[in-house]
């Protein structure tokens, strides 16, 4: 690099601005180069970089102003020109300068391309209809939605790798029936094997996913040509085994490509597969250019996808640049202080959560360098889990794939290339399977038995060495504060549990009282403040934070955390500590979250949904009807959901008293959906209908579900009861399910279908009526009054400490004495239930609050139009369903069970 003037600034030109130019840009500023050159940024979408592995999130409700990664401050701040919407178009590297779409000249000294990839649509006829998308961007979501709402019912997707999957959740999320094709013979061929892929298939399908393996799309079969003389829309997709699929929508997420045309048409050298070649220092055949991330061919001939390697890259780059800018000033001769660092390659290794299932891979997965290695399979085809370790013959572990279950990966990933100090096949039993596994998953391993030189955080390259460090030498005094120093788990996040316990081992360690309390405001556990309710009667927040809060806190009103939590353990304890009331009365309605605020669970178009109990899925044909005036009249978007139930979707709040008004009148009560409560008990049909059931399972699940109806919890309960070892209530994946014998009912805890799925543990069998009603009392009291907040049955069965053996003796033997205790507060619970709609409806005072404008509490503003979210097909069920013909909906999402019908 020339020689620069006392005046004259270097300028770095960077091309590209997604989450790896971004953290190029925060490289350059930590190492102060922002200061001593000027810094240009090219920039193709309208928007600064913004979180592309969280993009999916989207469609759960985080705005595109929620993912971004850069805001104004930090572009001011450190002097960058952000040019948005105006990509470089042209690049002279003899003259060094840019050319950006409209225009725009910048010349250079040091030319940084960070263009990514573009994402691979196969050469497919018909992939430019309508109804055609692809999924890399917000603007793409933004398209998918739109189209969706307004055109679509069905979508295909084509992938089944990563970014296919994500784009499947996405259209299911958006209400489609999707179906998913892959090339490839199995799910994620990148990342997991054989096995794992066909766990991750099951899981899927059993969400009602269509999955075609092995086939590929051969055209797309469009109606009517469209405007200009173009394709029509999507109507369907033919594949290569001759089958063809009904379809609204195909989105293609087969790949990704490098985007490095603008480097070839500048000369610049570029891989045999694409992407643009550099050395160990990012550096292209043109010294005066670098290139990173997903647009790059690194030196050992990879081209990376993920975000991890890609910020090496870029700090390996931004090294690079300030070595340049510091040589420029530096007296000849002078030696440099230290090499600016190299990429050589990168760790793989991935832990993602697709359509609520982990998925993770780490080291040598597939055993493909590993002569003579060996596997250890774990494989649980009934809770959808799929563990595979590779390791040596020596015993060293080289990688690993997981399925359904990846709460170990932190501590497997950091242990590979390592002997792990227990055998193997104790790293990828359950908790509690009597071979050396504890609650935590890896054999019981915590953070103690990794080396501090274990790299903990994959996307910025921090061992335990450095998260140690930033305790104790640097003073960090929690979790956050060590993320802040060190960046550890500010990227994809799959590292935060474990770098929080080597902090709390760290500090405990050093002397240090490690802060277990529920939040800001109280040091207290939720357990410990159940029991503080409890024995002391308080019936009021104002009164617990005054006489167990926080010095500091005491003169306050709260946070976000505790006074839901709170709000709970008082509703749960009301009767015995004569709290009594309405959850919207006084005090209490001040504390709920937005849901139980009105009754109701908030979607993310700000509208709400209403769900009335149908208690065992069974309804009458009148109360059907009924269901079906209401949602036509109010224009609601209905859905028969997996727990036996009809929700209604796209009630505005001032609507919500009409609506409840119709259905309290017609005999039914609120379906607690928005409330950390029960929330269903769902039955097969059992013996009454069923040749294969031994008892009787809707009545089992009605008296139930009429038991437990607005039982709060610290997180939300779900049940079901099988009228035999079929199971087709899927009771083995609840909070609590009942499973029918010929010698009576077995009852099974800590299931959980949700975001973690666990198969239940048998807590007891062969009980009568009376007994599995009394172990289900006490078992549900016991964890209301130890969990933490928000703890599902699974995570606290795994948690406390002796596990189930301990819930059991506790539960069933009685061993600390409290099994009366905790019948008595059920009772008391059951006794005092009262139906939250049918009170607030006679309440002038709380229908109060129902208001969609508070400035217009009588008529909505005529001036504001409120628009359907979407269409929906609308038969007319009472065709069906008549008075000698009990109607009941199923455990799926597809029809209704009409029984006792005859042939027609």
């Amino acid at each position: 690099m020339p020689q620069k003037t006392a005046t004259a600034k270097p300028t770095i030109v960077l091309v590209g601005h997604g989450m790896v130019g971004q953290r190029f840009l925060e490289a350059l500023a930590a190492r102060g180069v922002t200061a001593a050159a000027r810094v240009v940024v090219l920039c193709e979408e309208p928007r600064p970089a913004y979180d592309r592995v969280r993009l999916t999130s989207y469609f759960s409700g985080t705005t595109p102003a929620e993912l971004a990664l850069c805001d104004e401050d930090f572009v001011s701040e450190h002097g960058i020109e952000l040019h948005l919407g105006d990509p470089a178009v042209a690049v002279d590297r003899e003259r060094r300068n840019v050319t950006s779409r409209s225009g725009l000249t910048v010349g250079y000294d040091v030319l940084v391309m960070a263009t990514g990839s573009y994402p691979f649509v196969p050469p497919v006829p018909g992939s430019d209809a309508a109804g055609c998308f692809v999924y890399r961007t917000v603007d793409d979501l933004l398209a998918i939605e739109e189209y969706a709402k307004n055109s679509a019912r069905t979508g295909v997707v084509v992938g089944g790798g990563l970014l296919g999957l994500e784009a499947a959740g996405a259209l299911r999320g958006l209400g489609l029936r999707t179906h998913i094709v892959e090339l490839s013979e199995r799910l994620m061929a990148l990342q997991v094997d054989a096995g794992g892929g066909a766990a991750l298939r099951r899981t899927l399908e059993g969400m009602e996913l269509e999955v075609s393996t092995g086939v590929a799309a051969e055209e797309i079969v469009t109606g009517e040509g469209g405007s200009g003389g173009g394709p029509g829309a999507v109507t369907a997709m033919a594949l290569s085994d001759g089958s063809r699929l009904p379809t609204d929508m195909v989105v293609f997420a087969a790949g990704v490509r490098p985007r490095d045309q603008l480097a070839r048409e500048a000369g610049l050298a570029t891989g045999g597969r694409g992407g643009i070649t550099v050395d160990e220092r990012c550096r292209t055949d043109d010294p005066d250019v670098y290139a990173i991330g997903e647009c790059a061919e690194a030196a050992d001939g990879t081209v990376y996808g993920l975000v991890a390697p890609g910020y090496e890259m870029a700090e390996t780059a931004a090294d690079a640049v300030a070595a340049r800018l510091a040589d420029a000033d530096r007296p000849a001769g002078a030696a440099r202080p230290e090499e600016p660092r190299s990429f050589t390659g990168a760790d793989t290794s991935t832990k993602l959560k697709l359509l609520g299932v982990d998925v993770a891979s780490f080291g040598d997965a597939h055993g493909a360098a590993g002569a003579g290695s060996l596997d250890v399979v774990y494989s649980d085809s009934r809770a959808g889990v799929y563990k595979k370790l590779v390791v040596s013959p020596e015993g060293t572990l080289l990688g690993g794939v997981l399925v359904g279950d990846a709460e170990s990966y932190g501590t497997l990933r950091a242990l590979t290339g390592t002997v792990p100090p227990v055998p193997p096949e104790s790293l990828v039993l359950p908790p509690g399977s009597g071979d050396g596994s504890a609650a935590g998953g890896a054999g019981g391993l915590g953070p103690a038995a990794l080396p501090d030189t274990a790299v903990v955080c994959n996307c910025h390259h921090v061992d335990k060495g450095a998260v140690r460090a930033a305790v104790s030498e640097l003073g960090c005094t929690d979790a956050a504060s060590v993320r802040k120093c060190t960046k550890a788990g500010t990227g994809c996040g799959s590292c935060v549990k474990v770098v929080g316990q080597i902090v709390d081992a760290e500090l405990e360690a050093n002397g240090v009282a490690v802060d277990k309390g529920l939040c800001g405001c109280f040091a207290r556990t939720r357990a410990e403040l159940y029991e503080i309710v409890r024995t002391l009667r308080l019936t009021s927040f104002a009164e617990l934070l005054e006489s167990h809060g926080r010095e500091e806190a005491r003169d306050g009103e709260g946070c976000e955390v505790c006074k839901p939590a709170v709000a709970s353990i008082i509703a749960s304890l009301a009767p015995s500590i004569g709290a009594g009331g309405h959850v919207l009365d006084g005090e209490q309605a001040a504390l709920q979250d937005t849901n139980d605020h009105f009754l109701a669970n908030l979607q993310r178009n700000g509208s709400y949904s209403v769900v009335p109990r149908v208690p065992g899925g069974e309804i009458t044909p009148e109360k059907l009807i009924v269901i079906g005036e209401v949602a036509r009249d109010f224009g609601l978007y209905t859905k028969i959901t997996g727990g036996q139930r009809i929700d209604l979707f796209g009630a505005r709040v001032d609507q919500l008293p009409a609506v409840w008004a119709r259905l309290v009148e017609a005999g039914f009560e609120s379906g607690h959906a928005y409330g950390k409560a029960l929330r269903t008990v769902k039955s097969c049909v059992g013996s009454t209908w069923c040749r294969y059931g031994v008892q009787d399972s809707v009545r089992m699940a009605i008296d139930l579900e009429l038991r437990y109806r607005g039982l709060r919890s610290p997180h939300k309960l779900k049940a079901a009861v099988s009228g035999c070892a079929r199971e087709c209530a899927e009771a083995m994946g609840k909070d609590f399910g009942v499973i029918a014998t010929s010698s009576g009912w077995n009852l099974y805890v800590g299931g959980n279908g949700g975001a973690t799925p666990r198969h239940a543990d048998l807590l007891a069998q062969d009980l009568d009526d009376g007994e599995l009603v009394r172990l289900t009392d006490r078992f549900l009291m016991f964890y209301i009054r130890t969990a933490d907040r928000l703890e599902r049955t699974s995570a606290w069965l795994e948690r406390i400490e002796g596990g189930l053996e301990h819930v059991r003796d506790v539960v069933v033997h009685d061993s600390l004495g409290l099994c009366g205790e905790l019948e008595a507060l059920m009772a008391e619970h059951v006794a005092h239930y009262r139906d939250e709609w049918s009170e607030t409806l006679a309440d002038p005072e709380k229908l109060a609050r129902f208001v969609s404008f508070v400035n217009a509490p009588d008529v909505p503003d005529p001036a504001v139009r409120f628009v359907a979210e979407r269409d929906q097909i609308k038969p007319d069920l009472t065709l069906l369903s008549g008075p000698d013909i009990p109607v009941r909906a199923t455990g799926g999402v597809r029809t209704a069970e009409l029984e006792g019908t005859v042939t027609r």
